[in-house]
C-alpha cells in the first residue's frame, strides 16, 4: 500500500468513525437527559465512547507506520482543523480548558439554583477537590506536551543534519553537470528521510498517548454524569468545527473557481 493508498483509505475511516461521533453524541445527550438512568448505565455509556476513541488512535497508529507525513498534515480534516492542530491532532491541555469552560456556562446557566443550593450533578456542581485535580492535571499535561514539543523540534533540526547536506549537496551538483541520478543515490534518500519518518512516528505516538491518557484522567476526576456532559461538549467541538471546517474549505474553492473562470 502506497503513502497515497494509506492517506484515503484512513480518510474513509475517519468518516465512517465521525459517523459514528454522531451517533455516541446521541447516545449522550439521551443519557443526561435521563433522571432514572443509573450511575452503571452512565458508567457504560462512558466507557463505550472511551472505546471509540481508543479506536481511533489504535488505527491512526497502524495508518501512522505506512504514511506518517500524511498524519501530520491530515487531508481528512478542513484547513480550519489543520491551523488548529498539535502533532496531527487536538492539544491535550485543550481537554482542561474544555471543561472550564463548559462547567463556566452551566454555572451561568443555572446561577439562580445555585443560589437556592440545588444541585444536579452537572459541571456547574465541580467540588473545590475536584477543581483542583483538573488544575494539577492541566499542569502536568502542559509540561508533557513541552517535553513532546522539544522533541519534535530536536526531529525536524535533523532534516539540516550532516547525511542530509551532503546528500542534497551532491545529488544537486550531479543535476547541475547533467548527470541523471544514480539508483543508489535514490536509495540512499530513501533510508535517510526514512529515519527521519521513524523519528515522527514515535513522536505522534507519544502525543496521540498523551491525548488518550489526558482524556481518561480528566473522565476519572469527575462523576459519571459530569463526564457524560464533559463528553457531550467534547463531541460538539470535534463535529461542528469539523462542519464548519469543510464548508469554509467548499466556500473558498467556489471562490476559487469563480476568480479562475
Amino acid at each position: 500500500m502506497n503513502g497515497l493508498q494509506v492517506s484515503q483509505s484512513f480518510h474513509d475511516f475517519f468518516q465512517f468513525w465521525i459517523s459514528d461521533q454522531k451517533r455516541l453524541l446521541e447516545e449522550l445527550v439521551s443519557a443526561s437527559k435521563n433522571p432514572t438512568l443509573d450511575a452503571a448505565s452512565r458508567r457504560r455509556i462512558l466507557d463505550k465512547v472511551i472505546r471509540h476513541y481508543d479506536e481511533y488512535y489504535n488505527v491512526k497508529s497502524r495508518f501512522a507506520r505506512h504514511n506518517i507525513t500524511a498524519m501530520f498534515s491530515p487531508s481528512w480534516l478542513s484547513d480550519l482543523e489543520n491551523a488548529f492542530t498539535w502533532i496531527g491532532g487536538w492539544r491535550p491541555s485543550m481537554a482542561c480548558q474544555l471543561l472550564y469552560s463548559k462547567s463556566g456556562q452551566q454555572f451561568e446557566a443555572r446561577s439562580g439554583e445555585m443560589i437556592r443550593g440545588l444541585k444536579i450533578g452537572d459541571l456547574a456542581d465541580l467540588l473545590p477537590e475536584q477543581i483542583e485535580e483538573v488544575n494539577a492535571l492541566q499542569m502536568e499535561t502542559v509540561k508533557a506536551e513541552r517535553r513532546i514539543d522539544e522533541k519534535l523540534a530536536k526531529q525536524q533540526e535533523k532534516l539540516a543534519d550532516g547525511k542530509m547536506v551532503e546528500l542534497t549537496n551532491l545529488i544537486s551538483e550531479a543535476i547541475r553537470n547533467g548527470e541523471a541520478e544514480a539508483p543508489v543515490e535514490n536509495g540512499r534518500v530513501e533510508g535517510i528521510i526514512g529515519e527521519k519518518k521513524e523519528g515522527l512516528v514515535e513522536i505522534l505516538k507519544m502525543a496521540d498517548d498523551l491525548r488518550m491518557e489526558t482524556l481518561k484522567k480528566l473522565i476519572g476526576v469527575l462523576s459519571e454524569t459530569q463526564g457524560i456532559y464533559f463528553l457531550i461538549a467534547a463531541a460538539e467541538l470535534l463535529i461542528r468545527v469539523h462542519e464548519w471546517g469543510k464548508h469554509l474549505d467548499s466556500a473558498a474553492g467556489d471562490g476559487d473557481d469563480d476568480r479562475r473562470s
